[in-house]
């Protein structure tokens, strides 16, 4: 991160630190080795950009909240794993809908799979653009 850092000064380039995979929960993270859980390991990754001058951190929605505490409103939030309400979550074991992330503090939402799967991407994309405008406002 501190290269990245330095390497982009006067760019306008941002840079962007990933916490812990939105596929992770606690017991993969055990798996590989951590000792943390998640919720300790991004705490601790988020502290360590904003030290570095990172621009922005990307993680799930479910940290949004408390990643807002640690690092306020000076860095970016990108939140990946972002499904309508239901079911449905894929791969992703970390996620919450639009709204709750809009609602959570995050800058950015990465969304993928329920639009493009969708059988209307297009009435799929709306609606979640509906969704962030009610939380939004």
């Amino acid at each position: 991160m501190k290269a990245a850092v330095e390497a982009r000064a006067g760019s306008g380039l941002k840079i962007l630190a990933v916490t812990v995979l939105t596929s992770y929960d606690d017991g993969d993270l055990h798996a590989a080795g951590y000792r943390l859980n998640v919720s300790d390991l991004v705490e601790a990754r988020a502290q360590q950009a904003q030290v570095l001058g990172v621009d922005g951190l990307v993680s799930s929605p479910e940290e949004a909240a408390a990643l807002r505490k640690i690092v306020g409103h000076q860095m970016s939030l990108v939140t990946p794993g972002i499904r309508p309400s239901g079911p449905a979550t894929d791969d992703q074991k970390r996620t919450g809908t639009p709204g709750e992330a809009i609602r959570s503090g995050a800058s950015l939402l990465v969304v993928g799979r329920p639009i493009r799967d969708a059988a209307d991407p297009l009435a799929a994309a709306r609606g979640i653009v509906q969704e962030i405008a009610a939380a939004s406002g």
